[in-house]
């Protein structure tokens, strides 16, 4: 089963809990901290542009990449995604027409890497298409969270639908699958079933911090993304800044 192909017209839906405004005003005090100036921005797996258009209205001149053309559909007609590229790139192999002062990768998409050759190549490719001094900032899903998580089903009912997310994590690989089983309710009382299996992986710190050094980029820092202070045991969720310093 492909993932975020009929998810994708009620992702944003069923994603409703996500606090994007705050990621977003995360992501642009690390921009202000590190002297990242108003350039262009390039958002990989950038999924239904919640997360770009955001920085696009901080005033950023965004790129939108993603691997899902039904995900990218849903970014392009929103009405406040005027003036953004959207590409359908596999984020392992994307190219760019020119460099850009700054690329994220939000929202546990790095998670959705398989393993540390893959984390690489993508550090390298972020690496090549930078600016001089720019920066490259990354959440990821860390260990803890998918530990916490373990093995459950969580399910949801809603006035328009209803879902189903049933979870495996396997701490000896790090994989961690989930399967969404999604209704949703036509007009006429029949229901649209779909269907999507995901396979995310948990990277350790030292594996995320080995590619960013391997690829050529500078370790800036690592914090808590609830906090924006230094990882603890429990962090749920990192953010990793780096920067160009090859150019």
């Amino acid at each position: 089963m492909e993932a975020y192909t009929g998810f994708a017209t009620v992702y944003d839906r069923y994603m409703d809990n996500v606090p994007y405004d705050t990621w977003a005003t995360n992501i642009k005090t690390l921009f202000e901290k590190y002297n990242m100036p108003m350039e262009i921005v390039c958002d990989l797996g950038c999924g239904t542009g919640q997360m770009t258009r955001r920085l696009k209205a901080m005033g950023y001149d965004m790129i939108g990449i993603d691997v899902s053309y039904d995900m990218l559909m849903e970014a392009q007609t929103s009405e406040d995604s005027d003036g953004i590229l959207y590409l359908c790139q596999d984020m392992r192999e994307f190219e760019l027409y020119g460099t850009v002062g700054a690329v994220v990768s939000l929202c546990d998409s790095i998670n959705y890497l398989r393993d540390t050759d893959e984390l690489l190549q993508v550090c390298k490719l972020v690496n090549n298409y930078l600016d001089p001094k720019g920066l490259f900032i990354f959440d990821v899903k860390t260990e803890h969270y998918y530990r916490e998580l373990g093995c459950k089903t969580i399910a949801e009912n809603r006035d328009e639908g209803s879902f189903i997310w049933e979870n495996e994590y396997d701490p000896e690989t790090g994989d961690n699958s989930y399967y969404l089983t999604i209704y949703e309710e036509n007009e006429d009382g029949t229901f649209d079933r779909y269907e999507e299996e995901h396979l995310q992986h948990a990277f350790t710190q030292e594996e995320i911090i080995d590619a960013i050094k391997s690829s050529g980029l500078e370790l800036l820092e690592v914090c808590d993304v609830n906090t924006m202070g230094e990882p603890s045991s429990d962090s749920d969720r990192l953010y990793f800044v780096a920067r160009e310093i090859t150019k």
